[in-house]
């Protein structure tokens, strides 16, 4: 049986990369430092995906183990020469965390097979595969990146599917039915189930990036404000379903004009996704989807790169301008960041924040808009 290696055994892994890789007929060995979820996996070797849906279909995913990273270095390191895969799903900032371990175990698969290794970090992040090879290749040494031409490949992607957070003593996860794999290459690379190959990845990430990311985000922060728990009853209330509409349409009409979409199917794209939004057997909480508001308006994520490409292009831009204020708000006690953040705010100032968080200048126009949309939700 082929095998694939993954790094991340958390919901996302288990619920949507790794189940796409077992029904392709690969062993999936998850890495991660879950000690639980590790022995769960060898001791089970199977769990359920389950989808939001009110007939709950399953999907039982067989062929799977785990390997923690922290004391089965070695072993991780095997598994990387045997496998035909390498993929990430534990977030951007982890990326650097975990190189040195893959750089290890490329190192020595290349010196002894010319079999060819695909690595895809599938995170919420424009350009993350090229972000881990980076990191990958500052542990390596001349001669071994020497030898990656033909043998080790590098390819960028674009993931969406949504996985609320769920009971953790078990491997089953529930996940939305609607998923999208989007991988860039212009090489022919083994087949697997769910996964669309693009020569060019930009338009697909970004649209996935400013649409579901954005008006993810936007629902969150606004019904944190409004005192919601979910995200489907945060959609219930008219007022902030059209906040959500106008601040896609802000992001759509960028990216219409960037790469040439057509309008009328962008605006069905929105309202597709503001109904999977909707869906309320996902039970998503508003404070799952706003957490780490400092890493989400930084300057390259879901509500900054949007409202920046915006104002170059002379379009409008005050919902967004809203939607950065109420991330600004979001204070919930549970979340690291958003305890940093509130006090960073309360020692600086907002646009100072700004400044060091988003990378904006304290006397742009945006920084304005938002300070001004800032105050009005202040009352």
């Amino acid at each position: 049986m082929k095998q694939t290696v993954h790094f991340g055994a958390g919901n996302i892994g288990r619920g949507f990369i790794g189940a796409l890789f077992s029904q392709s007929n690969y062993h999936v060995t998850f890495i991660d430092i879950a000690e639980q979820i590790i022995n769960k996996l060898n001791e089970e070797n199977s769990y359920q995906v389950k989808l939001a849906t009110e007939q709950e279909e399953v999907m039982q995913v067989d062929h799977v183990s785990g390997l923690n990273n922290m004391t089965q270095e070695n072993e991780v390191v095997k598994t990387i020469q045997d496998a035909t895969y390498v993929t990430t799903a534990i977030g951007p900032d982890i990326l650097p965390r975990i190189a040195p371990l893959i750089a290890r175990g490329i190192a020595e698969r290349v010196v002894k097979t010319e079999e060819k290794l695909y690595v895809i970090a599938c995170e919420n992040q424009i350009g993350a595969t090229d972000i881990l090879k980076k990191h990958i290749l500052d542990h390596l040494n001349e001669e071994i990146k020497g030898l990656l031409e033909g043998r080790v490949y590098f390819f960028n992607s674009a993931v969406d599917r949504i996985v609320p957070i769920q009971n953790q003593d078990s491997l089953d996860v529930l996940v939305e039915p609607y998923y999208e794999w989007v991988v860039e290459t212009k090489e022919s690379i083994p087949p697997v189930k769910g996964m669309k190959i693009v020569e060019d990845l930009a338009p697909f990430i970004e649209r996935k990036l400013f649409t579901v990311n954005t008006g993810h985000a936007v629902i969150a922060y606004l019904g944190y404000i409004e005192g919601k728990e979910t995200i489907d009853k945060t959609l219930a209330d008219p007022e902030i379903a059209n906040q959500v509409e106008e601040t896609l349409k802000e992001t759509g009409a960028y990216l219409i004009k960037r790469y040439a979409m057509d309008e009328v199917e962008h605006l069905s794209y929105i309202n597709k996704n503001i109904d999977r939004f909707k869906n309320p057997y996902l039970n998503d909480s508003v404070t799952r989807v706003g957490r780490a508001p400092i890493r989400k308006l930084g300057p390259e994520d879901r509500l900054v790169r949007p409202i920046t490409e915006a104002y170059k292009e002379g379009l409008s831009y005050s919902n967004l301008a809203k939607a950065i204020a109420a991330a600004l708000m979001f204070d919930d006690p549970e979340d690291k960041q958003a305890v940093e953040l509130q006090g960073m705010i309360e020692e600086n100032g907002v646009a100072a924040v700004l400044k060091s968080v988003s990378n904006l200048n304290e006397d742009s126009e945006i920084t304005k808009e938002v300070i001004r949309q800032y105050e009005i939700l202040k009352g």
